[in-house]
């Protein structure tokens, strides 16, 4: 087996159509590859030169606590044609890849796990969620507020082809300070690639201004048989995002408006008169690879001081180390150390904890985590919550 880099578009893309057994639109300045990076695709051939299987990335900034953005890479298109499955291709490429990912100096890589079984083995580890919401029409009056700001601002009814500049815009301003947030290079937009509000499919877009006519969220949705589906809805407040989120539930003429994608820990429920008006449907979204441990641990801001010791461990690429975090005011130190552990855990769990998503005692009560003292998984706790709840909204 060869596994070659730089791939032709034509190739790739009818390779891992094969893979998926699907036909996309051919395109390539839309769909599933409408962001293609010839330089970052591999495509992995047999003896003879026949194509057998894919792994695509695309160059993104990731959001880490703290407000730091760091370039992270994007996988997507990973497939492999069914006579070929079960022989080690796609080990083969994952290999390759997180090679080629270290030797541009990205540390963290991201993906979209279409199984949850697939990518542990590898490294990888959930490490945002996202939550559906459903609710049907006559159940949307909100609660009166017992405390709150008055709402000010507005809501403006817009075509995508009318304000494409400003999503891009408002867009940038939030995923900057949304941990676990994705950027979206402007290629993106201008291409129509990925999912709505950046793909050129018809969609009504909701925009908030504040009271200084500042555009500080959006909303991307579509009405089709009597069901209102928000594809997207970013607001850089709560302000805006409860104000979208209202003008949605008050549309006339539907039946149901579901959320696809809202933050855990949003505020919707419980601004609605029936708490039960919509029950949450969550499921894992960004899952995290970290390949420098100490330059992740490092890049990332901090809310707590203290210290760990962690053993970590790498099975797909055969490494260990233990690190000593030490956190004061803010910013971490991590080196290399021959201390007692305070958790021994693989870098997959590294992964899911790193944003702040999912709290290291709860893996410990899963067993995949160990914690070699009472206070080891409080500590961790403490140390790795984040400012923000992460998210992420992008489709890659």
């Amino acid at each position: 087996m060869e596994i070659r880099h730089d791939n032709e578009y034509d190739l790739f893309f009818s390779t891992v159509q094969a893979a998926f057994g699907r036909y996309w639109p051919e395109s390539a300045g839309s769909g599933i590859l409408g962001a293609y990076e010839r330089e970052r695709s591999l495509v992995a051939f047999t003896p003879d030169g026949r194509p057998i299987g894919t792994a695509g990335a695309h160059s993104f900034d990731l959001t880490l606590p703290g407000d730091v953005v760091v370039p992270a890479a994007g996988i997507t298109a990973v497939g492999v044609l069914p006579t070929h499955r079960r022989q080690g291709v796609l080990r083969a490429m994952m290999q390759e890849q997180l090679a080629d990912i270290r030797a541009r100096g990205e540390f963290v890589s991201t993906l979209l796990a279409s199984e949850a079984v697939i990518y542990r083995r590898f490294g990888y580890g959930p490490a945002t969620y996202t939550e559906q919401l459903t609710v049907e029409r006559h159940r949307t009056a909100f609660a009166a507020p017992r405390w709150a700001a008055h709402e000010t601002g507005t809501v403006e009814l817009l075509r995508r082809a009318d304000c494409a500049d400003l999503l891009e815009e408002i867009y940038d301003r939030y995923r900057r300070t949304q941990p676990g947030a994705l950027s979206r290079p402007h290629r993106w937009w201008s291409l129509g690639a990925g999912h709505s509000p950046t793909s050129p499919e018809p969609r009504y877009l909701a925009v908030h201004r504040d009271a200084d006519g500042v555009a500080n969220g959006y909303a991307s949705y579509l009405v089709t048989d009597a069901t209102l589906t928000v594809d997207e809805l970013v607001a850089t407040d709560d302000a805006a995002f409860t104000a979208i989120a209202r003008f949605l539930l008050e549309h006339d003429l539907v039946k149901q408006i579901r959320f696809q994608h809202l933050p855990p820990g949003n505020p919707l429920r419980w601004q609605l008169a029936d708490l039960r008006a919509a029950q949450p449907v969550e499921t894992d979204w960004l899952w995290v690879r970290l390949l420098d441990i100490p330059r992740a641990l490092t890049a990332r801001g901090w809310f707590a001081d203290g210290s760990l010791v962690l053993d970590v461990t790498d099975p797909f690429l055969e490494e260990h180390g233990r690190y000593q975090l030490t956190v004061r005011d803010g910013k971490a130190e991590c080196v290399r150390t021959d201390l007692e552990p305070d958790l021994s855990l693989d870098v997959s769990d590294l992964a899911s904890v790193y944003l702040g998503g999912t709290l290291p005692s709860v893996l410990v009560r899963a067993g995949h985590v160990r914690a070699h003292h009472g206070e080891a998984a409080s500590r961790a706790d403490a140390l790795f919550r984040s400012d923000r709840i992460p998210h992420c909204v992008q489709w890659f």
